[in-house]
């Protein structure tokens, strides 16, 4: 959401150059120059000659643009409020089938741990020999992987969700520098209220950063807070958590733009971070917080939160464009309600669904559903 300024700048050069983004076309949400039709131009050099001396016509101003209306968000607030919702759904399910499997897992280990006990002896002379017959470059590769494995396993559980969604973001970032990429990623990984794709993009522009600093800021803070939040939440629901943040903040920047009729494209990550990092500073108000070129400054996480909302404010009512400051401040308030509100109201609520699909796995094809009959 964050660098909108850099990013249609750099739009606006490639418009000009020709063709890798939105050609000939107002897709995207950038809008072709209109020129005057052959028989307007026809008129106006008729009647320069036929009155015998230069008369100019003066060019009609060109009106701006009109907001889009209201009645364009409604699609992109259902979507909002139905895909947090299934986010929030489908993190209570993978929680469930999580947990049923790391119980399922510690009884098998149980028993292999038992059997090992009795083999113990022959094991260890068996992959000596092994290890003897092996040359010395697939020893280094068995001795590399045992380091990333052993690097792996030190990792947080929070950090280890992180990874995936940083190699994500990743991802994304390369696929900006594919010429051939970019009008698809115009269309989908960036959020713009004026453009014909407005629901998808709320959800793919999280993952999508054209500046490499940008991508980094975002990553280094979202590492940071990985831990807390996770420890607090659990993984399945910190990632309910980010991804219905990073829809919630955007439609608040359609709503800004819409009402302002400063239509342009967003994209990056700082919604849903905003989101986790306003959930830990309330969760958390007291801890302290530092700056990384700056160690012997330190303020609390409740006062860090304010000053970044006090600053999306400002930027706000200052009309900042360097960043998306709606999005943001969107994505603080909806992190601040769901620690104070939200869990309550949605996580603690989700015995009933739990309960619906554990009878709906286990029910077998020839068994009757609950309260039916038999057949």
């Amino acid at each position: 959401m964050a660098w909108r300024s850099c990013f249609m700048k750099w739009t606006q050069i490639n418009s000009i150059n020709a063709s890798s983004l939105c050609p000939k076309s107002t897709r995207c949400g950038f809008r072709k120059a209109e020129r005057p039709s052959e028989s307007k131009r026809g008129v106006q050099e008729t009647e320069a000659e036929a009155g015998g001396h230069n008369h100019a016509v003066p060019p009609k101003p060109v009106p701006p643009l009109p907001p889009r209306r209201p009645h364009q968000l409604f699609r992109p607030l259902v979507f909002t409020v139905g895909f947090t919702g299934c986010s929030f759904g489908a993190a209570a399910i993978l929680q469930y089938e999580s947990v049923k499997s790391r119980v399922q897992l510690a009884i098998e280990e149980a028993k292999e741990e038992k059997r090992d006990t009795l083999l113990e002896g022959h094991n260890t002379t068996y992959w000596h020999n092994w290890w003897n017959q092996l040359s010395n470059f697939q020893k280094q590769v068995i001795l590399l992987i045992s380091a990333v494995d052993d690097f792996w396993s030190g990792l947080s559980e929070g950090q280890k969700t992180v990874t995936g969604l940083i190699a994500l973001n990743t991802v994304v970032l390369c696929c900006w520098r594919v010429p051939a990429m970019q009008r698809f990623l115009v269309k989908y990984f960036t959020s713009n209220p004026a453009s014909k794709t407005r629901c998808l993009p709320m959800v793919l522009s999280s993952f999508s950063h054209y500046s490499v600093i940008h991508m980094v800021v975002n990553m280094y803070v979202l590492w940071t807070f990985s831990s807390g939040i996770v420890s607090l939440l659990g993984r399945e629901q910190f990632l309910a958590l980010y991804l219905s943040g990073g829809v919630i903040s955007t439609f608040v920047s359609y709503v800004f733009k819409t009402a302002t009729g400063r239509l342009g494209p967003s994209l990056g990550a700082s919604g849903s971070i905003m989101t986790v990092l306003a959930a830990v500073c309330t969760k958390i108000p007291e801890a302290k917080l530092g700056i990384v070129l700056l160690p012997v400054i330190s303020f609390s996480a409740g006062n860090a939160l304010k000053a970044l909302v006090a600053l999306d404010i400002a930027g706000l009512l200052l009309g900042w464009r360097f960043f998306d400051h709606a999005a943001h401040l969107g994505g603080a308030l909806f992190g601040v309600w769901y620690i104070g509100y939200g869990h309550e109201l949605i996580w603690r609520k989700r015995e009933p669904l739990i309960k619906f699909w554990h009878e709906l796995r286990n029910m077998s094809p020839g068994r009757p559903g609950p309260g039916g009959g038999g057949g």
